[in-house]
């Protein structure tokens, strides 16, 4: 699939268009396709890890390579399901916000 990563601190252009691999869901977890997502504040001062708490969180000189993709709220339908989800179906339509979590902006 592709998402846009960043690398390093700074302004929108470090922002890139990259090929990363499919993520595979835990059995609690559900796999969504993104279709809509939004630019916050926060994925904002995550990507450019101006604040004290961003880089607490994300790391001091360079960000986790789990936080590559920023990106907290979608709109979007389920791929696919893990064996333990029971409120879910594939095929559902859905919208969502990660809290502390990222990784929105992907395909």
């Amino acid at each position: 699939m592709k998402a846009i990563v960043y690398n390093q601190y700074g302004q929108p252009d470090v922002l890139r268009l990259e090929k990363v691999n499919n993520p595979t869901p835990k059995g609690n977890e559900v796999l969504i396709r993104v279709y809509a997502t939004s630019v916050t504040t926060a994925d904002t001062m995550m990507r450019r890890g101006d604040t004290l708490l961003s880089r607490i969180l994300l790391g001091f000189i360079k960000q986790r390579k789990r936080f590559r993709i920023v990106g907290t709220e979608l709109a979007g339908k389920i791929e696919v399901i893990g064996k333990d989800v029971s409120r879910f179906k594939k095929g559902d339509q859905v919208y969502g916000f990660r809290g502390f979590g990222t990784g929105v902006y992907a395909e």
